[in-house]
């Protein structure tokens, strides 16, 4: 595992690594994809998708989110995903929720699993905040503007959820009712989340 070595501990030191990447490291594709191929009936490698590795040791710490992203350059962490990000939930889920573009196409990838959710307009390019993580920026949604997609989707997602994220974003005082009233304004979702708002401040 000679050639093995020098890939492995390349792949060790990041999170996530590209054949692009292992380039850099003077082997041949062939003399590449053999380690590679040798690393992973070892278990010391995942594909996570075709030209892409991470280690096994570090599976766990892979950042599902900024893969998602760096397949849709346009999308916008949402919904139980941006939740999570803003700790507004109990929720885990198993898939990356992604706002993008009505026009955006859909690709195939074997990880993460993405569930996307087409926005036009405001509702689209509203409530955007950029945050950088060690593996790259991230694009998501406020925490006033996910709670507001929350009750938009509701029977998508869940009522209890709409409303475990308003209390707790409330309580965490993630947000102003002003700039709430404006996110529910931009979701068309005022009406629906009028009585739930006047109970929570009450």
């Amino acid at each position: 595992m000679d050639g093995a070595g020098p890939v492995q501990r390349f792949i060790a030191r990041r999170k996530v690594a590209a054949v692009a990447q292992l380039d850099g490291l003077g082997m041949s594709r062939a003399s590449l994809y053999r380690a590679l191929k040798q690393l992973q009936d070892a278990g010391d490698v995942v594909r996570v998708r075709r030209g892409v590795y991470r280690s096994a040791e570090r599976a766990a710490g892979v950042d599902s989110w900024t893969l998602a992203a760096e397949q849709y350059p346009l999308g916008v962490l949402c919904l139980l995903s941006a939740l999570l990000f803003h700790r507004l939930t109990t929720q885990a889920p198993g898939e990356v929720w992604l706002a993008v573009p009505k026009s955006a196409w859909r690709k195939t990838a074997d990880y993460p699993p993405i569930r996307l959710v087409h926005l036009s307009g405001a509702a689209y390019e509203r409530g955007i905040e950029v945050h950088a993580r060690p593996s790259g920026k991230l694009r998501v949604y406020s925490a006033a503007k996910t709670v507001a997609d929350c009750f938009k989707f509701r029977h998508r997602i869940g009522l209890d959820v709409a409303l475990e994220a308003l209390r707790e974003g409330w309580t965490q005082r993630r947000f102003t009712l002003d700039q709430l009233d404006a996110m529910a304004r931009v979701c068309r979702v005022q009406k629906v989340m009028r009585p739930y708002i006047e109970g929570l401040v009450a």
